[in-house]
């Protein structure tokens, strides 16, 4: 389908990544550095483009029954937003949060967005190549976690009552997260099918195998190079921070695994994105984050207990972000005369 001549001009001969119709005649087009929104004439307004840059620190998203409004920060340079149908704006929000990450280099030259999965305050994409997880009210900014494929070693999720837990291993460590059992499947296949595409294996047993393998070789060449001594030096983790007695942990993960998360929208559609390097640190974001370090415990016993506990922890956390924001509307309400 051709485009209206106004859109033509404003593209200035770039590409058009993604395409979504907004009612109408109306359009949202993605570029590699620019969404642009057409609005087409009507009886109170004339036929107009609006332009809104990639290079944004900030994607937020506030939904209506009706509409929904993205707005992208600046910085400096301020906020700018833009409304679509709150029925599109799943496949809007899979575009434009695409190109944001390419022009912000989290994403690599030739690397693909596939899909973009939001659960309440947690925003999870999946890429070709990597997965990157926010957590927050908005749906990016510039405090993310980005976990590449290269040091994917292995995938694991565990069923609950109400959400499952995604385990990824990464270098050796586990990350978590949580999804709402029912889009857990979806996010399982996109996330398990990226993996395995780009580690060139069939299933999650031969990436298993492959690593194995990899993790011997490299065993091997270490000790063909001899003994390296590191003296008295601190044992491998630190577990302090995480007082008190572990009694009890089974209630805990029960009443934990039963607070879930509040599924948000769904998955988008695939959009190509191509970016400059640079990346996030993966080591940073455990504090507040949906991921957590499983870290390294020899006792099987206590691993199973602090991990427990951790979720324990994660629960109550949940239940206090509620209570702040229920307290938050109380107070708006309030203000507002109600």
């Amino acid at each position: 389908m051709s485009l209206p001549e106004i859109v033509q001009s404003s593209l200035d001969d770039e590409s058009v990544a993604a395409r979504v119709g907004l009612g109408g005649e109306d359009l949202l087009l993605v570029t590699p550095t620019r969404t642009l929104v057409y609005r087409a004439e009507g009886l109170l307004s004339d036929e107009a483009v609006e332009e809104f840059p990639h290079d944004a620190e900030h994607v937020g998203v506030s939904e209506g029954r009706r509409k929904a409004k993205i707005t992208l920060d600046y910085g400096l340079d301020g906020e700018r937003s833009f409304s679509v149908p709150t029925k599109q704006l799943d496949q809007v929000i899979h575009p434009v949060l695409a190109g944001v990450l390419n022009a912000r280099g989290v994403t690599d030259p030739g690397e693909t967005v596939k899909q973009t999965y939001r659960f309440s305050e947690l925003t999870v994409v999946i890429t070709s190549a990597r997965l990157v997880r926010h957590i927050g009210e908005a749906v990016w900014d510039e405090e993310y976690d980005e976990y590449h494929f290269d040091d994917v070693t292995d995938l694991d999720f565990e069923e609950g009552s109400v959400a499952t837990s995604v385990v990824v291993t990464v270098g050796g460590r586990q990350e978590r997260f949580k999804a709402p059992n029912d889009q857990a499947r979806a996010l399982r296949e996109g996330l398990v099918a990226a993996v395995c595409s780009y580690h060139d294996v069939d299933d999650l047993d031969a990436l298993r195998a492959a690593t194995a393998e990899d993790d011997a070789e490299a065993a091997d060449g270490a000790e063909g190079r001899g003994t390296v001594s590191f003296g008295d030096g601190p044992g491998p983790l630190d577990t302090s921070g995480v007082d008190g007695d572990v009694a009890g942990t089974d209630e805990r993960r029960e009443a934990a695994t039963d607070e879930g998360v509040t599924a948000g929208a769904g998955a988008g559609t695939e959009a190509e994105t191509a970016a400059a390097g640079g990346s996030a640190d993966p080591a940073e974001g455990f504090g507040d984050s949906g991921f957590e370090s499983a870290g390294v415990v020899d006792d099987p016993t206590v691993a199973r207990e602090l991990a427990a506990l951790r979720e324990a922890v994660e629960a109550q956390n949940e239940r206090l972000e509620r209570q702040r924001r229920t307290i938050q509307q109380l107070i708006e309400e309030l203000r507002q005369g109600r």
